[in-house]
């Protein structure tokens, strides 16, 4: 099989591909797209992600055997849980349970927990300081909101789509994992403290957070990368 080409930066939504290609035991090269330098927004890159962000893949054998590229992360897990038959349940109805809760993700945690870094951690730090207490209050109470959602499924579930491990888990567990830096608290959300850890503890989990681990950075101290990132 040839490898998949990954193009990726150590974030959220890059973790989300590492890990799925890692426990799908996909053949994939990584193609480092460093976004604090704006290598997003080079024409090579935009071909493949119009939307200028990353991740994106390159499957040679796609469909038919022909080549395909895919953008959006949540596309991308829904692409390689296809391909590979594995991380979306069996029949229908888990694979509704499976979508729902992914686009819970991309429309819900993942946005807002974004929000909530920015304006708890970067915003502050910015040239001027954007130092704004609504959109702190706002940010954190709503991830707060999301987090109490999830502790409420996985009080009644092993995990997001039920009793077996899904692409759902996978979009979530990055952001979920910085909960800290959103300034939360696990305290009240113990069954989202033990999914974490059951998640924490696969070795496909760990392989797949660890690809490019180096190159992560604080953009809060990185004020070139602000200036990509936050067109400041």
């Amino acid at each position: 099989m040839t490898p998949i080409e990954l193009y990726y930066w150590p974030t959220p939504n890059g973790w989300k591909i590492t890990i799925a290609l890692e426990e799908m035991a996909l053949p994939y090269e990584v193609k480092l797209v460093n976004i604090g330098k704006g290598e997003q927004f080079e024409p090579g890159f935009l071909k493949i992600a119009p939307n200028n962000r990353m991740p994106a893949i390159v499957d040679p054998d796609g469909p038919d055997g022909a080549s395909i590229s895919v953008f959006e992360s949540g596309a991308i897990l829904q692409y390689l849980a296809r391909k590979s038959g594995m991380l979306y349940g069996e029949g229908e109805r888990d694979r509704v349970a499976v979508e729902q809760w992914l686009m819970w993700q991309m429309g819900g945690l993942g946005p807002m927990a974004g929000q909530a870094h920015h304006f708890l951690r970067y915003a502050p730090r910015l040239d001027p300081p954007q130092d704004l207490p609504y959109a702190k209050d706002r940010y954190r109470a709503e991830v707060a909101r999301l987090y109490g959602v999830m502790d409420r499924r996985l009080a009644e579930a092993e995990f997001l789509s039920g009793d077996f491990y899904s692409i759902a888990d996978i979009a979530c567990y990055g952001w979920a994992t910085l909960w800290e830096g959103q300034e939360q608290t696990l305290d009240d959300k113990p069954n989202l403290a033990r999914w974490l850890d059951t998640l924490g503890a696969r070795a496909a989990v760990q392989r797949g957070m660890a690809v490019g681990a180096e190159k992560r950075k604080n953009v809060a101290d990185d004020k070139d990368a602000q200036k990509v990132l936050f067109r400041r």
